[in-house]
């Protein structure tokens, strides 16, 4: 995004008032993705950080997100609020995000993320768990449809082929959740607008509990080459997080096999634990 403000190298030795911004604001508001319903992510072309926008104030994200649709590219504006902070925060590790680009008034700076909301490599935990991410498919899929359903009558272009073939390779290669009913059979689905139907997948936990909210179902992990096996009969395939990016996915059936044992995610509340401990333990260090 083209801007106009300045931009702020802090002095190591005073206090960093951008990431004091972030810690402690009762509300900040950040640019969301027409596209995607997710925070808009860039590139930076300097830093070549994959980044979003927050602002301080709303007026500050109004003229920044009106900067964007100057360029015809479709945003809004969401307020976070101080009690949602930290789920946000750590949503953007599953979005494959690594900087905020902070506004506060006319001055701007861009923050890592791992400076600022430091946790623990994902790992299997002891329970038997298993912690279920895929942020480099994730931040593909977020580029992909933002560029894709900006100009839906475009044609493909080798930059949007590129990235279908990154997202092919990301997909191959994760785990994914699967949500069953808590009671009874059959399985959730999903009709687009071209009255396809697809199943429901989510790469995270986070994802998941956005779709669950009123909990009428249990997560149930599920490796991407054994997805075909599981795809219900009347389903033409995957819709990846579909209140966020929502992403469809053609599957080929294949002939299901014997069921291998559950897994079970880590629950969002753990991963939120951990980022907590984080923050603490980094807001201790300075």
């Amino acid at each position: 995004m083209e801007n106009e403000t300045k931009q702020t190298n802090t002095n190591e030795q005073e206090p960093d008032i951008f990431a004091q911004k972030l810690r402690e604001a009762d509300s900040l508001y950040a640019i969301l993705s027409g596209c995607t319903k997710e925070p808009y992510v860039y590139c930076d072309p300097e830093t070549m950080d994959d980044a979003i926008l927050l602002f301080t104030d709303e007026e500050g994200a109004k003229v920044g997100a009106q900067k964007l649709a100057e360029q015809q590219i479709p945003v809004g504006i969401a307020k976070v609020d101080r009690k949602s902070l930290l789920l946000f925060y750590t949503s953007l590790y599953t979005m494959g995000v690594n900087a905020i680009q902070v506004h506060v008034g006319e001055e701007q700076k861009m923050i890592q993320l791992t400076e600022f909301v430091r946790r623990k490599d994902p790992e299997e935990s002891k329970n038997g768990k298993v912690w279920v991410e895929n942020p480099e498919l994730h931040l593909t899929m977020l580029y992909y449809m933002q560029d894709l359903r900006r100009h839906p009558n475009q044609e493909i272009t080798p930059e949007l082929n590129d990235l279908q073939e990154e997202i092919g390779a990301h997909f191959t290669k994760g785990r994914y959740i699967v949500p069953l009913p808590e009671e009874g059979n059959g399985i959730p689905l999903v009709k687009l607008k071209s009255g396809d139907i697809f199943q429901p997948i989510f790469t995270d936990v986070i994802e998941f509990q956005r779709f669950n909210r009123e909990k009428k179902f249990r997560p149930v992990v599920v490796d991407a080459l054994k997805l075909a096996q599981v795809l219900p009969e009347e389903a033409k395939g995957i819709v990846l997080n579909p209140l966020g990016v929502n992403m469809p996915l053609t599957v080929q059936k294949v002939k299901k096999q014997p069921e291998a044992p559950v897994q079970k995610p880590v629950s969002v509340e753990a991963q939120i634990d951990a980022a907590i401990r984080e923050v603490q333990a980094e807001a201790g260090r300075e």
